[in-house]
């Protein structure tokens, strides 16, 4: 699936479609959920999910990136209508001031900054985007009215237990084991979310239950909105914010996207094209959005290659809507509350939940920092301080390991053993060393070394540091192995100190490159590459 960002080949046609139709059916019951919770209607998600999809596919790099309303960019957008006291007119200046800081943000030095956030900072930020997601569906969940901030639901749960909805309770907890409980037999053919969303609607159909329902979604287009700019001050804080959040979920679903289909975007396009559309959006009284992750993903594995793919799920939505809007509009609101309960535990970082006991103190209190401040208080405050945290604890370690001294990157051994290499293997064995603080702001450099290393079949890799490695540092070791295994390159791993080669094994990572395939020295590294290398090609003398 390696294609060139100038061409769309024919033969891709099917499978942009296919991925298309599988990306709409992800993003409907998703889109109307994001455009209830931000508090603007259903309508205003879907109408989104098609605007921003079409423009960011038609404009965007030649990739099968899906867009639309997503978790994090709701929540900022919740909290842009509460800082605006619930006016809709000034929301809507908000989000295309929003759209206009992203197409400013594609052509600056801006967009490079997102690769040097903490994974601390980002999975504290992604699990208080879950967390809220969760919290501000309990209204709905049992039939209330549904509330802006968690801070609101927290002072509106005890009323919301004692004034419940029975008939929206019963459909949401069916809606909510339809999705975790559906049979892989169904799940293969229709995903769980949208079986469950018809299921429930017909039922509560049937039994016309008394419960509040979607309503609002219309075939017609949405009328142009007149936007409030009158208090422009107070709209620019907030329009920067979900600026920066949409960037940067498109940014990291740009990262899958190349990583799946083999390709490099223009990172400068892809955000250009979105702040088109978040524009466009704004115009029409829709919600804006960024790149979709789980979207993309599954379109590109039922085989979307190219742009069209995009294109192909804004037109699919817009098919949905102009001839099955009076179904949309019988979907209850309850229904649309327990999908968000399995998308905001989707959001959760449970990848770092699971090592969290053997995780460094200081990434710790980074990520609560941002967690607990985020869910609290404010979003923008609460990543600003995980990366003034970040960068203070940053810098008390190069103070602490000043009097490390580090081998020279040139020094004569090193040569001589990868010339000795290039001599008796023809580059089929590598030994390559990381000098230095292999950290977050490293790691991501670091891992662009390893994208494609030709010829090579096994690699050995010399970690030099002395100090403990953080989190993004492991999860980029992870990330090293798994590229190099689908590239079919063996690795081998020399580390020279007992407490990151413990630190290692606590995180599982040994495991993944094997016991036997790690060393304390470099030249049995070596042998032991040699030795695999005979036995894997016998005829030939090394």
């Amino acid at each position: 699936m390696n294609i060139k960002s100038s061409e769309i080949n024919l033969k891709n046609i099917p499978g942009d479609i296919k991925g298309g139709l599988l990306g709409a059916i992800i993003a409907l019951p998703q889109a109307l959920a994001f455009g209830v919770a931000v508090g603007t209607g259903a309508s205003s998600g879907i109408w989104g999910a098609i605007i921003l999809c079409f423009i960011a596919g038609l404009f965007g790099c030649n990739q099968p990136l899906l867009s639309g309303p997503t978790g994090p960019a709701a929540i900022v957008t919740a909290s842009a209508l509460a800082i605006v006291n619930g006016s809709t007119q000034s929301l809507f200046a908000v989000i295309f001031l929003a759209g206009l800081f992203q197409v400013i943000i594609s052509k600056s030095a801006l967009i490079q900054i997102v690769k040097y956030i903490p994974y601390p900072v980002i999975s504290g930020f992604m699990n208080a985007v879950g967390v809220i997601l969760i919290i501000l569906q309990f209204n709905s969940f049992f039939g209330a009215k549904s509330l802006a901030t968690p801070l609101l639901a927290f002072e509106n749960f005890g009323p919301a237990l004692q004034n419940i909805n029975e008939h929206a309770l019963v459909i949401g907890v069916l809606t909510l084991a339809l999705i975790f409980w559906t049979p892989k037999c169904i799940t293969k053919i229709i995903p769980a979310q949208i079986f469950a969303l018809i299921l429930s609607t017909v039922f509560a159909s049937a039994y016309q239950l008394n419960l509040p329902l979607v309503q609002g979604v219309s075939p017609h287009l949405p009328s142009a909105i007149s936007a409030d700019f009158s208090n422009i001050k107070e709209l620019v804080i907030p329009a920067f914010i979900i600026a920066i959040v949409c960037s940067s979920e498109s940014l990291l679903t740009n990262l899958v996207v190349d990583s799946l289909t083999k390709t490099k975007c223009n990172t400068g396009k892809m955000v250009f094209s979105q702040g088109l559309g978040n524009i466009a959006c704004s115009f029409f009284g829709a919600i804006p959005g960024s790149g979709a992750t789980m979207r993309s993903a599954a379109a590109i594995k039922a085989g979307g290659a190219t742009k069209l793919c995009a294109i192909s799920c804004s037109l699919a939505l817009l098919l949905i809507v102009l001839f099955a809007c009076d179904f949309t509009n019988k979907i209850p609101l309850s229904a649309l509350a327990a999908i968000l309960f399995k998308v905001g535990w989707d959001i959760v970082d449970t990848k770092l939940l699971k090592i969290v006991k053997y995780a460094p103190k200081q990434d710790l209190i980074v990520m609560f920092a941002v967690f607990f401040i985020t869910i609290f208080y404010d979003i923008i405050l609460g990543v600003g301080t995980g990366i003034v945290l970040s960068a203070l604890i940053f810098a008390k370690q190069l103070a602490d390991s000043t009097n490390v001294k580090f081998k020279d990157i040139e020094d004569e051994h090193s040569i001589e053993i990868e010339k000795k290499l290039r001599d008796e293997t023809g580059y089929k064995i590598r030994a390559v060393h990381i000098f230095g603080e292999f950290f977050f702001g490293s790691a991501t450099q670091i891992i662009s070394h390893f994208e494609e290393i030709l010829g090579t079949k096994h690699l050995i890799i010399c970690y030099e540091s002395e100090n403990i490695l953080d989190i993004s540092a492991v999860f980029a070791f992870e990330d090293i192995i798994t590229r190099l295994k689908s590239q079919n390159i063996k690795p081998y791993l020399v580390i020279k100190n007992s407490k990151i080669l413990k630190q290692l094994e606590n995180l599982k990572i040994s495991e993944q490159i094997g016991a036997k395939n790690i060393f304390y020295s470099e030249d049995e590294a070596i042998e032991r590459a040699k030795t695999v290398l005979k036995l894997e090609s016998p005829l030939k003398n090394h």
